[in-house]
């Protein structure tokens, strides 16, 4: 979630309200048009498909009296053809009422319906038809057309087939409104500002999709539909993909087709659907993200349901993944580090000393002491530029840091064996003491230098860690002179020892800052 730079987006309930309410029912002419509002209510009444926003909008505001109508056929919605046709009759006619994508409806119309009722070739209005449509979509409307056909000698006996959708009159339109989420716009541009490029892909035409994103704050988008879209081979569309701010009339088998092209392309890819038809997206996503209002299957396909319909909450959540990823990246760096240090200092003393340069049950001791610091860096606190963009694993960097640090880790764990072994003349006892001192202590303070990458003193450790550090001194300064100090084997040391270890100490973290620096630069 945290890497995410790429989200892929509806607009319809996400970008929008998603209540879409009915902005108008007119003719050819553009004008309110009573037979229009029949045939929609005719059409939404007597559906009986899967929920959908536009039924309802129509059934609560048509304000017809369907009484006299009884419902006789269906051709249910699909998403190919793009249209959904209705057989009804009032007792002495038998109307097929057919709405849907205006294209696909004008493309099975042979002649339109002028206000005054008359029929004539479509050919004849067909420009001022599609002027109606541009105008409309132009300022963001979604524009559904409505056409009719009598059926006269049609009853429940012989099925209603899609074959019936042929030789139409066009009536008029559909014309329907979803504004603008409050606050989206400066959403969208928390997310830019994060790093996370927004795309739109929806099913509406490219010239409300247009309006939308310019709307959004994605202005001079790069738009493209889904015919275009169908003629890219998915070599192709790998490319083209990523420069893509829009995808219009996009059929749902293409939305999973875009998701995976991002993903080739190097994204890491989020898709935020609610619909049955987005199933296979939120699949394909790296990040399936849903509503709690949404289909079974949707929400089941997603791997983050929200409860607040509210893109702001993914603004939220990308900064905590980034802070829990970056939180993590520091466990690991901590961890090979030191425990690549600390595996070369022990095999390379080893070939030097007659004893064992810790008992086992130091040694037991040492890794519970070291832990604790380093399980409190779940709850540290991140600098502000490490959840400024998306950051992913690095499996060279992490090899680059651990060959890095835990080599100074080693260099200082072989000061502290001379310095004990020559110039100190430290006995068994006193070596195990003062390296496990020097260790524990050393392994306590780089924490605090390594989890940030600014200078020690510029970032601020997390309350926890910083107790768990001051903790992990305190008592390991303790133990020499503890009771428990002759059963771990361990013993008192001389101030000389102190003072020798705590120079080596501040000349290993000094030397860890300048390396840090070097080391992030390059």
């Amino acid at each position: 979630f945290g890497s995410m730079d790429v989200l892929c987006s509806d607009k319809t309930g996400t970008l929008t309200e998603g209540t879409i309410r009915v902005d108008g029912l007119i003719g050819i002419d553009g004008k309110p048009s009573d037979e229009v509002r029949l045939l929609a209510a005719i059409n939404a009444e007597f559906e009986s498909g899967y929920t959908n926003p536009i039924d309802q909008a129509i059934r609560t505001s048509h304000g017809c009296d369907l009484s006299k109508w009884s419902k006789l056929g269906e051709v249910p919605y699909d998403f190919i053809r793009k249209r959904l046709s209705i057989l009804a009759t009032d007792g002495s006619r038998r109307v097929l009422v057919t709405k849907g994508a205006f294209d696909n409806v004008v493309a099975v119309c042979s002649q339109a319906m002028r206000p005054n009722g008359e029929c004539v070739p479509l050919a004849e209005v067909k420009a001022d038809i599609e002027q109606q449509f541009h105008s409309h979509s132009e300022q963001g409307l979604r524009v559904l057309g409505i056409a009719r056909r009598e059926l006269p000698g049609r009853d429940t006996v012989s099925p209603l087939t899609k074959t019936d959708e042929a030789e139409m009159t066009f009536v008029g339109f559909l014309v329907l409104c979803d504004p603008l989420k409050a606050g989206i716009v400066e959403t969208i541009r928390g997310l830019q500002e994060l790093g996370v490029r927004l795309k739109m892909i929806t099913g509406d035409n490219a010239l409300v999709a247009a309006n939308i994103a310019g709307q959004v704050g994605l202005k001079d988008a790069v738009l493209l539909t889904g015919s275009e879209l169908r003629q890219l081979s998915d070599e192709a569309l790998v490319q083209r993909a990523p420069t893509v701010d829009v995808f219009a009339q996009v059929e749902p088998n293409q939305k999973e087709r875009i998701i995976l092209a991002l993903k080739k392309a190097g994204h890491v890819v989020g898709y935020l659907g609610d619909g049955i038809n987005d199933a296979p997206a939120l699949h394909a996503a790296d990040v399936g993200i849903s509503v709690d209002t949404a289909a079974d299957v949707a929400r089941e396909a997603a791997d983050i349901v929200l409860l607040r319909h509210d893109l702001s909450v993914l603004k939220d959540g990308i900064a905590e993944g980034r802070a829990t990823f970056t939180n993590t990246l520091k466990y690991v760096f901590m961890a090979t580090s030191a425990n690549f240090g600390n595996m070369f200092s022990m095999a390379g003393v080893s070939l030097f000393l007659d004893f064992l340069p810790l008992l086992p049950s130091q040694i037991l001791l040492m890794n519970l002491l070291t832990d604790l610091p380093e399980m409190a860096i779940a709850s540290d606190t991140v600098d502000p530029e490490m959840v400024r963009l998306p950051r992913r694993w690095n499996v060279r960097e992490i090899r680059n840091f651990m060959l890095v640090f835990g080599g100074i880790s080693s260099l200082f764990d072989f000061l502290t064996f001379g310095a004990l072994l020559i110039v100190l003349q430290a006995n068994q006892v006193q070596f195990r003491t003062g390296w496990f001192l020097e260790s524990v202590a050393s392994a306590a303070l780089i924490v605090l230098a390594i989890r940030t990458r600014r200078r020690i003193w510029e970032s601020q450790p997390g309350r926890e860690l910083l107790i768990a550090t001051i903790f992990v001194i305190a008592v390991t300064l303790f133990i020499p002179w503890s009771p428990l100090s002759g059963v771990l084997g361990f013993a008192p040391l001389p101030a000389s020892f102190f003072a020798t270890l705590a120079l080596l100490l501040v000349a290993y973290v000094t030397l860890v800052e300048l390396t840090k620096r070097w080391f992030y630069r390059h």
